[in-house]
Formats: C-alpha cells, sequence, structure tokens
C-alpha cells in the first residue's frame, strides 16, 4: 500500500492563517521522514476550512525541501485555473523534482471563486471536460491549439514538454511520460469522466467502503466500454481520502477529533459563499465528525491497521491520502505523523 498524508492547511478557530500554513509545511517534513509515500495538497479560497489558495505552489516548496516523497495536489481546482498555466506548472514541477509530483485536479463547487476569477458558472456547470482534455494535451503533445467552446488560441509550442526525457545521456531510463493525473470523483457523472480518459480516480472521505466499491466498479466498467486496455484498467491507482488518528485507545483518539473538529468544520464550511445564490446544505459538524471516526483509522495502531486493510480488500483500492491534522494541533500532528510512519505503515502490505 501507499500511505499518505492529505494535508488542508485547515485553520482552526483562534489559529492564524501563519500557523495553518506553518503546520501545514511541517506536517509534509515530518511525514518524509517518517517515511510515508506522498503528501497531498487542498485548494480552498477565501475561506478558513482551508488557507492554501494555490496547492501547486505550495507543492512547489515542498519539492524543494524534500528529496524522496512525493507530492500531489488534491486538488487544484480547473475551473478557476487557466489548463495551459497549470499544464505549464505541472510540467515544471514534474520535470525538476524527477517526477515525483501528481496532479491531482477537480470540478471543485459553484463558489463565489468563479465570480473572483472571471470564469463564470458555465465554467462550473459544463465546462470541466473541455478543461481537462485541453490540460492532458498540454502534457503531453509537442504543440497544441484551441478551437473549444471556451478555449480557443493558435496551435503554440509546449515548453517545457513534460512527456519528453531528462537530458541526461547517462539515465537512458529517465522520464518519458508527464506527471500522473488523478481526478477527484464525487458522481457518477465525475467517475465516468475520468474512466473514458483512462485517469485514476481521487475518492472524499466522506464516502464509505461500500461507495467507493461501487465508484470503482463504474470506472471500471465505463473504461473499458470506451476501448481502454484492459490492463491499464487493472492497474490504475484510484486514491482513498480518510483521516487518520492514532491514539493508545480508540475513546482517546475518538476525543481528539470529536474535541478540534467540530468548530473547524462548523467556521470553515460554513464560509463559502455560492456565486449564483443557491441554497446549499452543510453537515452538522458534530455528526459529521463521528462519521469520519467511524469511516477510517482512528485509534490504537493495530485498529488503524485493520481499517486500512478492509478498506483496502472492500475496494481494491490500495492508496491513500490520510487527514492528520484534525487534532488542530502541531505537536499533536507531528506525533500523528510519526506514528503512522513508525506503527501502521509497516503492518501494511
Amino acid at each position: 500500500m501507499r500511505v499518505g498524508a492529505f494535508i488542508l492547511a485547515a485553520q482552526f478557530p483562534g489559529q492564524g492563517q501563519g500557523e495553518a500554513l506553518h503546520r501545514a509545511v511541517r506536517s509534509a517534513e515530518i511525514a518524509e521522514q517518517a517515511g510515508l509515500h506522498e503528501v497531498w495538497l487542498a485548494e480552498h479560497h477565501f475561506v478558513p476550512y482551508g488557507v492554501c489558495p494555490q496547492a501547486a505552489t505550495l507543492a512547489a516548496l515542498l519539492l524543494g525541501r524534500t528529496r524522496r516523497i512525493g507530492v500531489g495536489t488534491a486538488v487544484s481546482v480547473l475551473p478557476t485555473q487557466h489548463p495551459v498555466a497549470l499544464g505549464e506548472q505541472a510540467a515544471l514541477l514534474h520535470l525538476t523534482s524527477e517526477g515525483r509530483f501528481t496532479l491531482g485536479v477537480g470540478r471543485g463547487g459553484p463558489w463565489v471563486d468563479l465570480e473572483v476569477f472571471g470564469s463564470g458558472l458555465a465554467a462550473y456547470d459544463h465546462g470541466f471536460p473541455e478543461s481537462l482534455d485541453l490540460l492532458l494535451r498540454w502534457l503531453r503533445e509537442p504543440r497544441v491549439g484551441a478551437r473549444g467552446e471556451r478555449y480557443a488560441f493558435r496551435e503554440v509550442a509546449v515548453v517545457p514538454r513534460a512527456a519528453e526525457a531528462l537530458a541526461d545521456p547517462d539515465d537512458p531510463g529517465g522520464l518519458t511520460s508527464g506527471p500522473p493525473v488523478v481526478v477527484a470523483c464525487t458522481s457518477p457523472a465525475s467517475v465516468r469522466l475520468a474512466a473514458t480518459r483512462g485517469l485514476p480516480m481521487l475518492l472524499g472521505m466522506h464516502c464509505g467502503d461500500e461507495e467507493k466499491a461501487e465508484m470503482v466498479a463504474l470506472w471500471r466498467a465505463a473504461a473499458l466500454e470506451a476501448g481502454r486496455d484492459p490492463g491499464e484498467v487493472a492497474a490504475a491507482e484510484h486514491v482513498s481520502a480518510g483521516v487518520v488518528q492514532i491514539a493508545d485507545g480508540r475513546s482517546a483518539a475518538v476525543e481528539t477529533l470529536t474535541k478540534a473538529m467540530p468548530g473547524w468544520l462548523r467556521q470553515g464550511l460554513g464560509a463559502h459563499v455560492t456565486v449564483d445564490g443557491r441554497y446549499r446544505g452543510m453537515r452538522d459538524p458534530l455528526a459529521y465528525t463521528e462519521l469520519l471516526c467511524a469511516l477510517h483509522p482512528v485509534g490504537p495502531p493495530a485498529l488503524c491497521v485493520d481499517r486500512l486493510a478492509a478498506t483496502s480488500e472492500r475496494t481494491g483500492i490500495r492508496r491513500f491520502a490520510l487527514l492528520v491534522e484534525g487534532s488542530g494541533d502541531l505537536a499533536a500532528t507531528e506525533e500523528n505523523v510519526r506514528r503512522l510512519g513508525a506503527e501502521v505503515l509497516p503492518q501494511l502490505g
């Protein structure tokens, strides 16, 4: 299994934004020291749910500060960014990190972000496939032009080319393809979109094993129907997002999260504003925290191992992005990451 830390740069009540960002950076550094395989960085605008507005920028910092661990975006919100600009960033990070970068992209939500960045509601409602396809072309082809509904421009050279081997004559097996791309999927439509393009899914932490298994099955069927290679379909590395909190007893781990997370969720999720004034429901913060504790590895190390193994067996997913900062405290987060690496990771196959 590949286990990574999911980092939101969450701003808990009473904390400053700089404190949240410091904890995010420190968590990634500790994740490498602890032997985790990767870190995943969330992206949000104008809300304390997460104070990182540009996941690719934070990824660049962390790739420069680390040497081994993979770094991915979870996710870069495509409707609020130009696909070519994001593609250029991804290619740069891929090449300069020698392949340690993964680009996760998603549709985001109908938030005021669409107004601020000038993309409009149409980019969210029906523009995601066009943006995704343009991004993929940029990462795979030497020259790209566009004649779509949203993007239209003359053909230009792709520089730097993400799919070009590194110019190292002593390394004939250097990079020969662009960065891996994963797609956040929350609906059958997004599952089919990812499947037809052969892109692995990132599945949210609000989903249980049964729902994730159903989405994986739908992805496989849609990918095969689209003519994707069966071997490629079987080898797809989907990512399961979750929460991890390690303590010597389950009650202690649950208490840590139920003391800290509801206040953060209430403040963070409540700050979202829709671009068109549409109604949106909000989960009860305490009930949502309790649900996350029930679904994910929260408790002593042996329970966490069993929980991850069970999810993998039920869903077929062997790659995890686990929220490590649910306590809201820097020292507790560092300890959580270290225990994940020392007491859980070695017991996973």
